[in-house]
């Protein structure tokens, strides 16, 4: 990555402070156990090649990182823990109490690029944001500038202030959340470098967490407003083994709902009950899904069957009454929230950006702690559509919300028809940062004796088994065409299992729920060959799976046929209703006014006949059209300017 010449934070930074830190009281575990059945393949093991997800990947790498460092420092991002520290004279810079986090946030993305690529220049590059972040630390390890600067005067107006103390009206102070991020943030930059730099700031603040909350005497009982300090508490537990990090998460999701222990913010924050007798998502999605990924890792980590069927519940409301098709989740502008069930508009949705970030890595725990198959059917469609149409091709402009409809006057991205360079509230843009780079290690999962390929993406991977160290390649072109070859190079030849996932659009299904069906059934069926002989393999449970004695060199040919599908949703979906959508392999298609000057009178039947082709537009897409429409992949809309689009079209009657 460029180092930008107009900050100068590297040289200023290190004469400010010294990047070596002295060695803490907390242990470091050598190889972090996670307490899941089943292990994801770290992305440090996973070299993607892709044509797809590479060029992604490589333009918030190369672009996205910088920008948003760029406006950060525009912002007074940095300046706010300088100022903190005393090293700057000012007053509070920005409009959010969690504006801080944004800088968590993009060191973590570019953590998790070191990790895939070292990069000498970005690693030093963040030793000196980590050294600003140390400027601002209290001395007890306390860690949020606005409040550091003056708690009497919050950079929002309905952050609310009595006395000015830390830790007054958690609903919406965001200390919290501030820390949970600089959590997960430090734990990915510890993995990536080994640097205990920005751990030990980390862990300086978690213990002051552990001294302040909880049960005692003298301890405050409270728990934060919007979620996410709990899983940024399991990941320093994760790495330490102090168990007062896990107990002190479990603390915070045990009394939610609980008016025993604090003022109840309500549903908006999923503290109306209990979180063991939610069933229902409800309030503001990206806390929702923050809150339920940290209770799946009690389940996993505890063996906790309350919270193991309270996350189950609340997943299958959310995807049996509450998911968009494009995977998105949270139907109202109004608190960021989900709606009731099946309240799923289309020009007014919300599905904000990060909402999609944050139900991908719970899904994805999901299935490390069951292996179950429908976790990564959401989390494919999730990927491909209604999370990274938040990011624009040029990497520069992002959607906070997602809808699924434009009329070209609605401003539906926070005052804007189209994606916008920058927000006052940045969460999303350095939410797309920090995941982004992440993606490779979504592809492969495993156990002791089994591989699981959950996506499709070229790419070179090596996976260490119990008894065996197996190279895996994977050459695809997916998701323009469903035909994958993998090859396999174990050290040694040896029997193990490697479970192919069968893509859920694959298997007739556009969810695991009725929320949406496909028009007709396809009788295109995958078929797989290894070492050129097909084989009469059966789909069992979502997988193609294949145990046996594999020798160097074994090649697998997967064949997932693609044709352009109609999709319709559940009747109780009021917007949907008399409307198709269509479907392309994982792939949501949408009609822009651009390409459509008939754009008003379009009409779809379950009859028609598409034809795909590749096209020099939008980075190079397949789009699908007749004589009556040209759809384009849902991600890539209003990327050519402002105009109307859907993606549910009008359904003309075949009699």
């Amino acid at each position: 990555m460029k180092l930008l010449n107009n900050i100068l934070i590297i040289g200023f930074t290190l004469l400010l402070y010294n990047c070596s830190v002295p060695k803490k009281e907390n242990k470091i575990v050598k190889e972090v156990k996670t307490g899941y059945p089943i292990s994801p393949v770290n992305i440090q093991n996973v070299k993607l090649t892709d044509e797809f997800w590479l060029p992604i990947i490589k333009r918030v790498q190369e672009k996205t990182i910088e920008y948003a460092i760029a406006k950060c420092e525009e912002e007074g991002r940095f300046d706010n823990f300088l100022i903190a520290g005393k090293k700057m004279e000012g007053t509070v810079k920005g409009a959010m109490p969690f504006d801080d986090s944004d800088v968590y946030k993009i060191i973590e993305g570019a953590s998790n690029s070191l990790i895939s690529a070292p990069n000498k220049p970005l690693e030093k590059l963040l030793d000196s944001l980590i050294g600003i972040v140390k400027i601002g630390q209290e001395s007890d390890g306390y860690l949020t500038t606005w409040r550091t600067i003056n708690p009497a005067k919050p950079p929002a107006p309905w952050v609310k202030v009595n006395e000015g103390k830390r830790w007054e009206f958690l609903f919406m102070s965001h200390e919290l959340y501030n820390a949970g991020h600089m959590y997960e943030a430090a734990a990915v930059h510890f993995e990536a470098t080994g640097k205990r730099n920005f751990l030990d700031i980390a862990l300086k603040n978690a213990d002051l967490m552990v001294k302040t909350f909880g049960e005692g005497e003298g301890k405050i009982h409270a728990v934060p407003g919007h979620q996410i300090i709990e899983s940024g508490l399991i990941k320093l537990y994760q790495i330490t083994k102090n168990e007062a990090y896990l107990n002190l998460s479990k603390y915070f999701l045990d009394n939610r709902g609980n008016p025993e222990n604090h003022e109840l913010y309500g549903a908006y924050s999923q503290d109306h009950i209990p979180v063991i007798e939610q069933d229902e998502v409800v309030g503001h999605a990206v806390r929702a899904v923050y809150m339920y990924a940290a209770m799946t890792d009690i389940a996993a980590i505890k063996k906790d069957s309350a919270y193991s069927s309270a996350v189950q519940k609340l997943w299958n409301n959310m995807v049996d009454k509450k998911m968009y098709i494009t995977g998105g989740i949270g139907a109202r502008h109004d608190g960021e929230a989900f709606g009731e069930n099946y309240e799923l508009p289309n020009l007014t949705a919300y599905n904000e950006t990060c909402a999609a970030i944050g139900d991908v890595y719970w899904n994805h725990r999901l299935h490390n702690f069951s292996g179950d198959v429908k976790y990564y059917d959401v989390i494919e469609r999730t990927l491909y559509n209604g999370l990274i149409s938040g990011l624009s091709l040029d990497g520069t402009n992002f959607f906070y919300p997602n809808a699924l409809e434009s009329d070209g006057v609605y401003k539906s991205n926070r005052g804007s028809c189209t994606r916008q360079s920058w927000f006052d509230c940045s969460c999303c843009p350095t939410n797309v940062i920090r995941f982004i780079p992440s993606i490779p290690g979504l592809i492969y999962s495993k156990t002791n004796d089994e591989i699981y390929v959950n996506l499709y993406a070229s790419n070179e991977a090596t996976i260490d088994l119990e008894n065996n160290k197996i190279q895996i390649s994977q050459q695809t072109n997916y998701p323009w065409n469903g035909e994958v070859v993998i090859t396999l190079k174990p050290e040694k030849e040896s029997e193990f299992t490697l479970k192919l996932r069968v893509p859920g659009w694959a298997r007739n299904q556009v969810l695991p729920s009725d929320l949406y069906s496909y028009s007709v059934t396809s009788k295109m069926q995958p078929t797989i060959t290894i070492n050129g002989k097909k084989v009469a393999a059966a789909i069992k449970d979502g997988y193609f799976e294949l145990k046996r004695n594999w020798k160097k060199e074994d090649k697998i040919e997967l064949n997932f046929p693609m044709e352009v599908r109609t999709v319709k949703a559940n009747d109780k979906i009021e917007d949907d209703r008399g409307k198709l959508s269509l479907e392309y392999g994982p792939l949501v298609y949408a009609i822009e006014e651009i390409d459509n000057p008939n754009f008003d009178k379009i009409t779809v039947s379950t009859s028609d006949e598409f034809k795909v082709q590749k096209e020099a537009i939008l980075d190079g897409v397949n789009t699908v059209s007749n004589n009556k429409l040209k759809a384009i992949p849902y991600y890539a809309w209003s990327n050519r300017g402002v105009g109307k689009m859907k993606v549910w079209i009008q359904e003309k009657s075949n009699n």
